[in-house]
């Protein structure tokens, strides 16, 4: 600030001179020199902690209209937005009386509690385990300096560009000096591990303590020449497993809290993660390992669609991809980890799913439950694409698609069309073992009903589920099309305000008419061989030697011959005779196994 300013004459801090003084501040407007001519006048006199003393008087008259005033000047003076002052208005002194001044807003029916907060989280923040005085104080004075800015930019949007930007610099230089130090301190990093850790913990100073290890996570994840030092302490004293440990608890806050670390974590550094997983992957003890967990939080939210759980699954989604673990893991080891979570985790994740449907109901559609189904289907359908081999066992052994879309009728659209959603992602792999798992169920009944139920009423359903039927159109998938138009062509015809349907029994009498012109070239039968009908083979008795393709389809590893077994022969032996037909037939290849350890280039359907 330049010394040739002449200071600005002040009026006296006096209840009967408020006035004055709050034309004084509001006079400087947008001038550059005048903000910094008063700065300097009320840095220069020690002038703000004078002024603050007459809110007390005030308040202790209840003198409504000097509170007011008060508030205005106030937030004036942090309205000049001057690096000079901040020091003054943050310090121990003053910082109850600017909230308190704050607090009588006159906009405002009651005043707010601004002081009450401040002073609770005062003495939570004495949890922070560090013995330097100098960043103590430098940490309670960048929490003031953040409260404060959050409230008084509350109402800044028609404020000019870069408001308030001198204070936010102040704020980002605190914490950047606070990290420094802190990040060299491995006496601060053992006993912050040692209270997250700790059973004893009170629960509010654990709710304060992980609140301020997610700031910390945040702004040295934001300087990243101090990263990988950072990462390096943090292996040192076991991140991960404290961060499992606190996503189980049952502490709503401290579980949501615990998610924002790991997905900081698991953004900047991946591998860290995926190891810590394929290690847990190779316990069998351990049935609290933490894709479990992160599981368990995602279907069991108590209030779902809030933003918790979209983190968690983005997560999930980032763990279980194998497109993440290529370049640090061989391919056996991919599938090795997919097994896993096959055996040990999705049933978890499919449970509620499972348990609100049946093969022709859905019982609870409530609005909590149809969020978190969302949630599970949107899961079910990301790994359809990227486990194909997996989880083409796993949706035929369950017949997951039947439950699946019994989600149709449910009241609430979302629902249903992630249900939709779920099938179209598998008839868009255009899978030969996909498509004779939908004819064999049948599975298009309910989405012809779904359509018919709809009527005429454009809405988004309507148009997902004509889409549906014009990509098996234009993709001229035979299978599907001779299915639809062989059982459904009667109840489709009616629709006669797209032209798919006729496409598609345009398609179908095509291929008929292929098939006829190809048997006509035909010379002769084989000598010596007629066909009759009663010796051609069934698709049941195809079945052992699907499985024996399973076999050789899957690794040699142990782990992966326990996963076969865990999963093929028990359902095949409870199943009723037409799901255990459905699930023997299926032929899985090598090329599915192949498809998981395969490089490949993201397309638009992955989105």
């Amino acid at each position: 600030m330049s010394a040739s300013i002449p200071l600005m004459d002040l009026p006296s801090c006096e209840v009967h001179r408020l006035g004055e003084i709050a034309d004084l501040v509001s006079s400087v407007g947008r001038s550059r020199v005048g903000k910094e001519k008063l700065a300097l006048a009320l840095k220069k006199e020690g002038y703000i902690p004078k002024l603050l003393q007459l809110f007390q008087v005030c308040e202790n008259l209840k003198d409504t209209e000097g509170l007011r005033l008060l508030f205005d000047i106030v937030r004036g003076i942090l309205y000049l937005d001057e690096d000079v002052l901040f020091e003054v208005m943050f310090s121990d002194e003053c910082i109850l009386n600017v909230a308190g001044c704050l607090e009588y807003d006159p906009s405002l029916a009651q005043p707010e509690s601004l002081r009450e907060f401040l002073m609770k989280t005062a003495k939570l923040q004495e949890v922070i385990p560090t013995r330097d005085p100098e960043i103590r104080h430098k940490i309670r004075q960048t929490f003031r300096a953040q409260y404060i800015h959050a409230i008084i930019s509350q109402n800044s949007s028609d404020l000019e560009e870069g408001f308030l930007s001198t204070l936010t610099a102040f704020i980002r230089r605190s914490e950047e000096e606070i990290l420094r130090v802190l990040q060299k301190d491995e006496i601060f990093f053992s006993e912050i591990f040692a209270k997250l850790n700790d059973e004893a913990t009170a629960d509010e100073q654990l709710r304060e303590l992980v609140k301020f290890f997610r700031e910390f996570f945040a702004f040295s994840y934001a300087l990243p020449t101090n990263r990988g030092e950072f990462l390096n302490t943090l292996a040192k004293f076991e991140i991960l497993p404290t961060l499992e440990r606190l996503m189980g608890m049952n502490d709503l806050q401290v579980r949501s809290v615990a998610a924002d670390i790991l997905s900081y974590v698991g953004y900047f550094n991946p591998f860290t993660v995926h190891d810590f997983v394929l290690q847990e992957a190779h316990q069998s003890d351990n049935n609290k390992q933490l894709l479990i967990v992160i599981i368990e939080q995602l279907i069991n939210n108590a209030d779902p669609g809030l933003g918790g759980d979209n983190q968690l699954k983005k997560i999930l989604l980032i763990l279980i991809d194998p497109e993440n673990m290529r370049e640090h893991v061989s391919n056996l080891e991919i599938f090795e980890f997919l097994d896993f979570f096959y055996d040990r985790c999705i049933h978890v994740l499919t449970a509620p799913l499972l348990a609100d449907t049946s093969e022709k109901s859905y019982d609870k559609d409530d609005y909590q439950t149809a969020e978190i189904l969302a949630l599970v289907l949107e899961v079910l359908s990301f790994c359809v694409r990227r486990h194909r081999y997996h989880m083409k066992k796993y949706v035929t052994s369950k017949d997951l698609l039947r439950r699946i879309l019994v989600l149709l009728k449910s009241k609430h659209k979302f629902l249903a069309l992630a249900a939709l959603r779920f099938m179209r992602r598998m008839i868009g792999l255009k899978d030969d073992l996909y498509n004779r798992y939908i004819i064999l169920g049948n599975l298009f009944e309910p989405v012809v009903n779904a359509l018919l139920d709809n009527g005429t009423r454009y809405n988004l359903l309507n148009s997902a589920l004509l889409e549906l039927f014009e990509f098996i159109r234009a993709e001229d998938i035979q299978s599907l099309i001779e299915h639809i138009v062989e059982n459904f062509s009667d109840k489709l015809d009616s629709i006669q305000y797209v032209r798919t349907f006729q496409g598609l029994k345009a398609k179908y009498k095509q291929e008929k008419n292929c098939q006829s012109q190809t048997l006509n070239n035909v010379p002769s039968m084989l000598p010596g061989k007629t066909f009759d009908r009663d010796e051609t083979v069934s698709e049941a008795d195809e079945g052992p030697r699907g499985s024996k393709v399973e076999e050789e389809a899957a690794p040699t590893s142990p782990q992966s011959s326990n996963v076969s077994n865990a999963t093929s022969t028990p359902l095949t032996t409870v199943m009723s005779p037409v799901k255990k037909c459905i699930f023997e037939i299926f032929n899985f290849t090598d090329e599915d196994e192949e498809e998981e350890a395969r490089p490949r280039k993201r397309t638009r359907l992955d989105s």
